[in-house]
């Protein structure tokens, strides 16, 4: 087997719907070590979620083409796998020819090749830094090598006349000897070539700084010139020039007269954070501002009373095959809007243009925060479901997305949203519809409160219960009773399932 056929490069796939980039997370291998097939590799953030990839093949790991936190293109290959190191080395050749094949190259290629620049000299990028080929950074690109021009005879001039030389028109004084073009050129003396020394014993005239830096100092009102740089070989940084800006920066002169601070200084850039909007953020972003300003939002609010609910609830902890279940106040709401789309199913549908789509079957969402960001997994076809199997579902839906390990399939396809708000310590909210659904409900704190029963004020267990809806598909009086019949449960479940099915 040849070098090209066993390195497989293994590209980035698409994570699903139609997902067209990804941060790489985490690498789950290294370089030189033995995977197996399908083990996972590497961790990516898509805008969905964090999801690990496993190996298409088996082999050893090759190369790593972009490191943790960067962000890739779907296709674009991120490993390299050996998938026979077993075989023996491999072929140096990158079209698959010997290695005894490849053409010996000659005292001249050889000489023409640019040695790599030594360990220590100034960092690529910076201006006034040694750049590759002798030459010195700039602004862009790269300004002139340091070789001695060649020049073309002018036409018709004899090729055996003589140059004149500049020693018969000037005195006999000795000229400096010129440097060799292939004379190898430090980055010490690199530098100390393109800098002048000023009274203070700092470089005076060339300012080692790369062009963020440069900017930050003149939207900062900050001298270059007058600070030590704290950087490689004295280059300026972001911090030299933020430490300028609020007067702590030690300047090349020290001051006889301290400057007065500026009020301007206690709001500058030292003091703000800057968040790039990718992942999981941005794509919440967009859905909420598509929605927003595309379906028309309507929401009502409903108070509660919920006592018999949570009397509920404790008695079916008490039965023993409840023991090891998770049951807590969103189990009951989510059987509540489950029975309410039964009897209002124009709740679940999708407004599509021209038609309302009305969908048979509630893939719930349920809203989760989690350190990424908002996220909305759906328990698919939850209609279906028995109480038991619906409160499973919910413990394995919060466990995965606290996790980080919610997978796009699992929040894609949802027609319904509950989000639980209580858990925050807040009433209620107005919940902006997920891209596609129709309605959203939020489900507030439940507190104890005065409240008139059987004629009387006493203390009951009370929520707020907050619909959003579009109002395209619902209008008020099918929002009102969707709502009512969901508060309705929750105010005697026993006798709403009686009621109901």
């Amino acid at each position: 087997m040849s070098g090209v056929s066993r390195i497989k490069e293994f590209n980035l796939p698409d994570l699903g719907e139609g997902l067209t980039e990804g941060e790489i997370l985490a690498w789950l291998v290294k370089e030189g070590d033995t995977i197996e097939l399908n083990q996972p590799i590497v961790e990516v953030e898509t805008a969905k979620a964090a999801v690990e990839i496993p190996a298409k093949w088996a082999g050893q790991v090759r190369s790593i083409f972009h490191p943790e936190g960067s962000t890739v293109e779907v296709g674009t290959p991120i490993i390299a796998i050996d998938t026979d190191p077993g075989a023996g080395p491999v072929e140096a050749s990158t079209t698959g020819a010997p290695a005894a094949d490849l053409p010996t190259p000659s005292a001249a290629s050889l000489a023409a090749v640019e040695i790599a620049p030594e360990e220590g000299m100034v960092e690529p990028g910076l201006i006034g830094g040694v750049a590759p080929g002798g030459r010195t950074a700039v602004l862009v690109g790269y300004g002139p090598r340091n070789a001695p021009a060649k020049r073309r005879p002018r036409k018709g001039a004899s090729p055996e006349r003589p140059a004149a030389t500049p020693a018969a028109s000037v005195s006999p004084a000795p000229a400096p000897a010129p440097v060799p073009a292939a004379a190898p050129v430090t980055a010490a003396a690199a530098v100390a070539a393109a800098t002048t020394v000023n009274g203070n014993g700092r470089p005076g005239g060339l300012v080692l700084a790369k062009p963020p830096v440069r900017k930050l100092a003149k939207d900062l009102g900050v001298d270059l010139g007058s600070l030590s740089g704290s950087g490689p070989l004295g280059s300026i940084t972001r911090e030299d020039v933020q430490r300028a800006a609020s007067g702590t920066a030690t300047a090349a002169e020290p001051p006889t007269v301290a400057a007065p601070a500026t009020s301007a200084a206690a709001f500058g850039a030292d003091r703000e954070q800057r968040i790039p909007v990718k992942g999981v953020r941005r794509l919440t972003a967009e859905n909420m501002s598509r929605s927003a300003f595309t379906a028309p939002h309507v929401t009502e609010f409903l108070t509660v009373d919920v006592t018999r609910t949570m009397k509920a609830l404790d008695r079916l902890r008490g039965r023993r095959e409840w023991r090891d279940v998770r049951v807590s106040p969103l189990l009951l709401v989510a059987k509540a809007v489950l029975l309410a789309v039964r009897r209002h199913p124009m709740v679940n549908s999708t407004w599509a243009g021209d038609e309302i789509v009305v969908k048979e079957y509630v893939n719930l969402g349920i809203a989760a925060a989690t350190e990424r960001g908002l996220i909305v997994p759906n328990i698919k076809d939850a209609g279906r479901l028995t109480l038991r199997e619906l409160a499973d579902a919910l413990t394995d839906l919060v466990q995965t997305a606290k996790a980080g390990r919610t997978s796009p399939a699992d929040m894609s396809g949802g027609t319904l949203t509950i989000t639980n708000v209580g858990v925050f310590g807040v009433d209620t909210g107005t919940p902006i519809l997920p891209p596609g659904e129709s309605a959203i409900l939020a489900f507030g704190a439940v507190r104890e409160m005065p409240w008139v029963h059987k004629g009387k004020v006493r203390p009951r267990q009370v929520t707020t219960l907050g619909l959003s809806f579009d109002h395209r598909i619902v209008d008020g009086e099918l929002g009102s009773k969707f709502l009512r019949d969901i508060g309705d449960f929750l105010a005697d479940p026993e006798a709403a399932l009686l009621a109901w099915t």
